[in-house]
């Protein structure tokens, strides 16, 4: 006998959410409160009759209720979608939709891509947070992000934080992703726009930890199950790449290899070796317009308090890291971070090559720092870019191959503009 609507409703725990896509493919996620039989229905969006159906996946507790289940598409299309729990359609008060990547190669004008960029996601629990007021607020910006209809968006770390009930047991790691997973105002965002992902300390383990944070096998196996990005470049760690029209992303783990500060005995590195290593020969071989390396902390900021934690306190790599590119010929690099619970621009002149600018963009709904930083020596910081309130971007990328250009907007929690940036191709050669 098949459970009412209702008792399936009271079987989601959180989701859907939309991961990666492909041509070919793309992923869906979703979490249940218990064992449970998931599967969806989705129908190209012109053709609502010609519905298809992924396969059934039962959850699991060893796998924290999660679903990961791949929908095979055709390219260029747009999908509406349904969740069914036991067989039953359970209904969500918003639309559900995903599209497959575009085969416009050797055929048309590359597609406009929008995306948004962001960090730090802070979901009040408060039995186990800190005693005093709340540090996350004004949730209503998730909806503001989810109306701007962007093709996805690019989390940049801190995407849950972990507190001190979670650091050193599965147990915590796990509910506190659900936790944070489980927000009502999140779910309209997950459910219809794609998701990749990279982390920083805090969804990564305590504040500040690096590579000796005894628990980070086990942050990295929810931090698979919970994101939904398109691979991963080692068996360790989060760093992966993924491909939207002509544009690519380099997604940098900036913890699983990072050393202690401080340790003389040790290499000073943020990044490490194998990384970097990677991360070069990725971007030589990417024939992407516009290259986007995104980390959880800012790379470019000259600011080296000990409160800061940017790769400026590993000047070795922070050199190494500069150099390769500029070495290499590596055109339109664009830095993508979070962390820092502000926002600004960074934009570094070189010396026989093209700027580099550096978007930082935080926080979502953690507690913001005002006015903390603006005087900070950072002498890369664009002037009248510094927001310290809570924020989001947006990314959009339009114009024929030959001529593509960059605009970025910085919204405010209500949506509005804060400030705009427009860069051309053109300019990053």
């Amino acid at each position: 006998m098949l459970c009412s609507a209702s008792a399936q409703d009271k079987l989601l725990q959180a989701g859907p959410m939309v991961g990666y896509s492909s041509m070919k493919e793309v992923l869906l996620w979703v979490q249940t409160t218990q064992s449970a039989k998931v599967h969806f229905v989705y129908y190209p969006q012109d053709k609502p009759n010609e519905k298809m159906q992924t396969e059934t996946v039962e959850t699991q507790a060893k796998n924290a209720f999660v679903a990961r289940i791949v929908a095979q598409t055709k390219p260029t299309t747009k999908y509406g979608y349904e969740l069914y729990i036991n067989g039953k359609l359970v209904k969500r008060p918003y639309p559900l939709g995903f599209q497959s990547q575009a085969l416009w190669q050797y055929r048309t004008e590359p597609p406009t891509t929008k995306f948004l960029f962001g960090s730090c996601l802070y979901v009040n629990e408060p039995e186990v947070d800190r005693p005093g007021n709340g540090y996350g607020g004004e949730f209503e910006i998730l909806k503001a992000m989810a109306d701007k209809k962007a093709d996805f968006m690019v989390w940049g770390g801190d995407n849950t934080y972990l507190r001190e009930v979670d650091f050193d047991s599965r147990t915590g790691i796990m509910q506190r992703y659900t936790h944070t997973r489980s927000l009502p105002e999140l779910q309209p965002l997950l459910g219809n726009m794609h998701h990749y992902a990279t982390w920083d300390d805090h969804d990564y383990g305590p504040n500040d930890s690096d590579e000796s944070y005894n628990m980070k096998e086990t942050t990295l196996e929810a931090f698979k199950l919970f994101w939904g990005n398109q691979n991963y470049a080692f068996n360790g760690s989060v760093a992966g790449n993924f491909n939207w029209s002509d544009v690519e992303f380099f997604l940098l783990d900036d913890r699983w290899f990072r050393t202690p500060i401080g340790i003389k005995s040790l290499p000073n590195e943020m990044f490490g070796d194998k990384q970097l290593r990677w991360l070069i020969e990725s971007l030589k071989a990417s024939k992407a317009t516009f290259k986007f390396i995104v980390s959880g902390g800012q790379m470019l900021n000259t600011d080296a308090s000990q409160y800061n934690e940017t790769l400026i306190r590993y000047s070795e790599e922070r050199t190494k890291f500069l150099k390769m590119i500029q070495d290499d010929r590596i055109s339109g690099v664009v830095l993508l971070s979070g962390d820092r619970h502000h926002s600004e621009v960074n934009k570094m002149e070189r010396v026989g090559t093209y700027p580099l600018y550096e978007f930082t963009v935080s926080p979502i709904t953690a507690g913001s720092s005002g006015d903390r930083a603006k005087d900070e020596k950072n002498f890369y910081r664009v002037p009248d870019s510094y927001y310290g309130k809570r924020a989001f971007s947006m990314f959009e990328v339009t114009g024929e191959r030959k001529d593509r250009v960059l605009t970025i907007q910085l919204f405010d929690v209500q949506g509005n503009a804060v400030w705009k940036r427009e860069i051309k191709a053109s300019e990053l050669k």
